[in-house]
């Protein structure tokens, strides 16, 4: 419904002015995300600048946006508010160091066990917070020290604004590609304001609504060498490592989905524990150069992408103009009406979204349009971590669920004598119960196969299973075998040896059991 990707081709010229968008639009973000995590503005912008210029260089996904994130901000505040900054930045290294070991122990493979539903959920999720993200850019000051709507010109000149950066986004590239639309878009609305000198706010006064101080300013200089001032000392790893490891978690989880996402609208592949080593050595630089840190942001990344990013020198020229805004240029950002960049962050929420998952939600079985409805509500009530791990629990316990009511058995009496099960199906801990409902133990001849050639013996709820009953036929005077059993599945119960009491009949064909003797 919403194809916003750009069809400008890749070069350095759109790298550069999709870079210069975003990071017009990092600044209130990183800003904001400073003020969550209850510490000061720049050490929020020093955090994006760090964070994207590093894993832009070293990352595993091009044209892919780093940056201070609400996901990490919400969970770092308690730490700040117990014990104070200097332990966020301490936390902020250790982290850095636990993502880093992530990549060197290749645990980013492990991305790919993500369903598809949770996926779409996730896109989804975030879109949604995304925009609800944006809606508390139309409050205002009540002089109450609280916050109210606007209302009457104010809200129709915010609302006129954002409509029209909108349209300029939808509309420019049917004319030309030769510049992103949304710095076009910015430019235009920031102009506009400017020369019918409009009531809008702008970046400075949403600064200053922040902060509380009239004075606030996003102008520094260059990020400062600061070993964390905390005692090195094991009280402090018990502080700090729970909170580190948290972090880490919810940074790589919203870095690789981000990954992956880019890579299906791109349709490239980023490397995704190249990626996991890129987060830690950007984390660990904030944690050296007082900042918060920060992961993948999917709406600036989607900023980028859809404004023609594609390689390494988008998110270098984002970082290297943010650094130069702080340093050279805050006056100018800050006179940016916050009108164009929300305008600019709906566009990325309608390109977010996916809105063919609704018609998708009748084709697909009901348990997947569930789990896309889940980690979307979830995403949205708590944090992406928590949703997509609460996607996959749930994704697993459907497959059990299905999968346990596939296993059966076709039987015969073979030329022995000897009843033969042939068994069809996982044997796991959610097939077990049918597994032994399958066996007649009473009118079953003395000698019973169970047969293995369509079966996989995968856990230890099947060990027991079989275990208890090879009890039943010994119990009856009756023996049981099992046959044709793979590689893996004779290791295992090779391994369980002590609890299984079975003859296992060698594979006359693959001759299995004689490969331990080679």
């Amino acid at each position: 419904m919403f194809n916003l990707l750009s069809k400008a081709p890749s070069s350095a010229k759109n790298d550069i002015l999709s870079g210069l968008t975003v990071a017009l639009a990092l600044v209130p973000e990183a800003v904001a995300f400073a003020f969550v995590a209850n510490v000061e503005p720049l050490v929020g912008l020093y955090a994006a600048f760090i964070v994207g210029l590093i894993t832009a260089i070293f990352g595993g996904r091009p044209g892919m946006i780093s940056g201070a994130t609400g996901a990490l901000a919400v969970v770092m505040v308690s730490l700040v508010l117990d014990h104070g900054v200097e332990y966020l930045f301490a936390t902020v290294l250790l982290m850095g160091i636990l993502q880093i070991l992530a990549g060197i122990f290749k645990l980013g493979k492990f991305i790919r066990m993500v369903p598809h539903p949770v996926m779409l959920g996730f896109v989804n999720g975030l879109a949604i917070v995304i925009f609800l993200a944006q809606l508390g850019q139309f409050k205002v000051p009540d002089g109450m020290g609280g916050q109210q709507w606007m209302e009457g010109q104010a809200l129709y000149i915010m609302l006129g604004l954002v409509a029209l950066t909108m349209a300029i986004i939808h509309f420019l590239p049917k004319l030309t590609t030769a510049v992103p639309s949304s710095l076009v878009a910015i430019v235009t609305v920031t102009g506009i304001v400017i020369g019918f000198d409009l009531e809008a706010r702008t970046v400075l006064d949403f600064l200053k609504g922040m902060t509380g101080n009239e004075q606030a300013t996003i102008a520094g200089g260059l990020p400062q060498f600061h070993i964390p001032m905390v005692p090195f000392t094991l009280e402090t790893l018990k502080i700090i490592f729970p909170y580190a490891l948290i972090l880490a978690a919810i940074g790589l989880i919203e870095s690789l989905l981000t990954l992956t996402l880019i890579d299906e609208i791109t349709e490239t592949r980023g490397h995704s524990n190249k990626e996991c080593i890129g987060q830690g050595a950007a984390n660990v630089t904030c944690g050296f150069f007082g900042a918060m840190g920060g992961c993948a942001m999917i709406g600036q990344s989607m900023i980028n992408i859809n404004s023609g990013g594609r390689s390494r020198l988008s998110g270098i020229s984002a970082a290297l103009l943010l650094l130069a805004f702080i340093i050279f240029a805050a006056g100018l950002i800050e006179m940016i009406p916050l009108a164009a960049l929300v305008g600019v962050m709906f566009m990325v929420v309608l390109g977010t979204f996916e809105w063919a998952s609704f018609k998708m939600m009748k084709r697909v079985p009901k348990s997947d349009a569930f789990v896309i409805v889940l980690v979307s509500g979830v995403t949205v009530a708590t944090d992406l971590a928590i949703a997509v791990c609460v996607g996959v629990i749930v994704s697993a316990l459907v497959f059990a669920w299905q999968h346990a009511k596939h296993i059966y058995t076709s039987n015969y009496i073979d030329q022995e004598g000897s009843k033969v099960y042939e068994l069809h199906g996982p044997l796991f801990f959610g097939s077990v119960k049918n597994f032994a409902e399958l066996f007649d133990v009473k009118s079953d001849p003395q000698d019973v196969i169970i047969e293995f050639k369509h079966s996989r013996v995968a856990d230890h709820s099947a060990i027991e299973a079989i275990d208890s009953l090879a009890d039943k036929y010994a119990k009856a005077g009756k023996k049981l075998h099992l046959r044709h059993l793979s590689p893996d599945c004779i290791q295992l119960l090779h391994k369980a040896r002590d609890l299984v009491e079975v003859n296992v009949i060698e594979d006359p064909k693959y001759k299995v059991a004689s490969d331990k003797l080679a």
